[in-house]
């Protein structure tokens, strides 16, 4: 058994550990509830443009847009959201083991898949075994869209030039602060809207004209869904934090007690032994 003043040590440095996974939890939840309100805020915005967008594939327009034509797949593309630091639980593993079996699904069909990250997490997983078409991290708990025009145009270019047939958004979708999903969102060719409310044929005005109208507000689309994607993301690595952070304070605890109830036994021994001792010494005087 460990000599009491070695527990007393072990028990001093758990608090310390327990200070600092209490002080993270606290500041997780604190960003968690102003990530959440971006989420909430943002997300009409993303869900609106998403299912008109949605409505434009089904509409019979003069002018085709590249984005809406399906075409055979030869090669695809993935954006994938992780987040810049760890301690967040399993919430990018999770995330990677649905990327790897997106990887694996398109592998079987030989088709060769790009793949640009946003976060350093999806950097430093993906770069091990697979070049990258682009990168970006460091965008803090509030993104912003500009620092993420630059990968998002790499993919856009590639499928104008023909160079990737399908594109595909990967990251975690905010539930509530227990649950964090990853899902996977088609975002090219713009996938149709099923609404049985529209009439077999129909379109809307464009004013201009339809070719620069939708180029411009296609371009838009994808950014929003990806910009949706990363507000997301924080708002899941928050929450995540948050219960990894509890769970880690709470075992603390638990090691605490254990190594309290340690220490009582070895002082208990130690004073078994020192009146045995004097005992012992007074026996032998008499």
């Amino acid at each position: 058994m460990a000599g009491g003043k070695e527990v007393k040590g072990k028990i001093k440095s758990v608090e310390n550990t327990q200070k600092i996974t209490k002080a993270m939890e606290m500041v997780a939840a604190s960003k968690m509830r102003k990530a959440q309100e971006r989420v909430e805020a943002a997300r009409p915005y993303a869900d609106k443009i998403r299912r008109t967008i949605g409505h434009l594939s089904q509409a019979n327009p003069d002018f085709e847009h590249p984005f809406m034509v399906e075409r055979e797949v030869k090669r695809v593309g993935m954006i994938v959201i992780s987040t810049d630091r760890g301690l967040c639980g399993g919430l990018n593993i999770n995330l990677f083991r649905k990327v790897m079996a997106e990887l694996r699904h398109w592998e079987k069909q030989n088709v060769p898949v790009d793949v640009v990250v946003v976060g350093r997490k999806a950097a430093s997983f993906f770069r091990r075994f697979k070049d990258l078409k682009a990168e970006v991290a460091d965008l803090g708990d509030v993104p912003h869209l500009e620092d993420l025009i630059g990968t998002i145009k790499v993919m856009l270019d590639d499928y104008r030039e023909s160079n990737i047939d399908r594109l595909f958004l990967m990251g975690n979708q905010f539930v509530n602060t227990m649950t964090q999903q990853p899902e996977v969102q088609q975002l090219l060719p713009v996938p149709a809207e099923e609404d049985n409310d529209l009439p077999d044929y129909w379109d809307y005005i464009y004013e201009p004209e339809a070719g620069e109208l939708l180029e411009s507000i296609l371009v838009r689309y994808i950014e929003a869904q990806v910009y949706q994607g990363v507000v997301e993301n924080v708002a899941c690595e928050m929450a995540a934090r948050m219960v990894a952070m509890k769970s880690a304070s709470d075992n603390a605890g638990e090691i605490i007690e254990d190594l309290q109830l340690e220490y009582n036994k070895a002082r208990q021994a130690a004073i078994t032994q020192e009146l045995s001792e004097i005992v012992a010494g007074a026996a032998a005087v008499s």
